[in-house]
């Protein structure tokens, strides 16, 4: 895969350009952004060599997709009738079902790979990309049966090379498992981060005190908005549910503090320190 075109160069599009460049010179990466400040700022930083647009796209052996997920699930089809029959669009959303979807019927599906690849930071932009983002990294891959064959396992060497793990999913099951791991800690880290402003307006020292602990479960309130509204409103339905019985454990922490049953909150930490083992090696 020679040319590859990135729409979207920001944290994962960029990162994902740096490690691709690095393990392969000879690729040309081009940039497409509705806004020609980010490929400037991109080629001032060699994330891209080259602006390109979207007509651009009928020479791409890969485009990646890599824009918040309304944008995505706009853009993808007119993207597919522009790639050739030799070229590949995959997308790094968040979500799937509605990617998915508004594709399944496309007289193209062949030529597009569904995937996420879970890695980040709060930070957006072409400034926040960094080289080895993914390695050790999962990458989601959804209904890899429907895209063609010779194309996949191209685009799949690709990813490992840059020191991706790959595992599939179908597009339901990844939008659940998905609101668990990563929609949930938003979401708490947002309003923690909201709670503790609306009582600094009249404490002004709160953060005078606030130490690391503080810090490493608010970072991912700094996350973008625009990233993070439209999938929360394409995942509406897992993340209530999720939302509900995370609200029923506040509850009834609220409830054991209440009742001075200490022994109980003890035993409940001590229960979920279990998490220590399971998210061992996970950085």
């Amino acid at each position: 895969m020679k040319n590859i075109y990135a729409i979207g160069v920001g944290l994962i599009g960029g990162s994902l350009a740096i490690d691709i460049k690095k393990n392969d010179p000879n690729v040309i990466i081009h940039g497409i952004s509705r806004k020609d400040a980010t490929l400037e700022e991109a080629l001032a930083l060699k994330l891209i060599d080259k602006k390109a647009s979207l007509e651009d796209i009928k020479n791409a052996d890969l485009v990646i997709i890599s824009i918040p997920v309304d944008a995505t699930v706009k853009l993808l089809p007119t993207v597919l009738d522009l790639v050739s029959d030799t070229g590949l669009v995959v997308d790094a959303g968040s979500t799937k079902v509605d990617i998915c979807k508004v594709v399944e019927n496309h007289p193209k599906r062949r030529n597009f790979l569904a995937m996420h690849p879970i890695a980040g930071t709060e930070h957006s932009g072409p400034s926040a990309a960094i080289g080895g983002l993914f390695v050790g990294k999962t990458n989601i891959v959804c209904e890899v049966e429907k895209t063609t064959f010779k194309l996949q396992e191209k685009a799949l060497k690709l990813f490992a090379d840059i020191g991706m793990r790959i595992r599939y999913m179908n597009p339901e099951a990844h939008d659940k498992h998905i609101a668990y791991v990563s929609h949930l800690s938003h979401i708490s880290s947002f309003m923690l981060g909201k709670t503790v402003i609306d009582k600094e307006r009249n404490e002004r020292d709160i953060f005078d005190m606030a130490g690391s602990g503080f810090a490493s479960t608010v970072r991912l309130a700094k996350s973008s908005p625009e990233m993070w509204t439209p999938i929360f409103k394409q995942n509406k339905t897992n993340v209530i549910e999720i939302l509900e019985a995370y609200i029923n454990n506040l509850i009834h922490f609220k409830e054991l503090m209440e009742q001075d049953d200490f022994e109980a909150i003890f035993n409940e930490m001590k229960n979920t320190n279990y998490i220590k083992d399971i998210l061992k090696g996970i950085s």
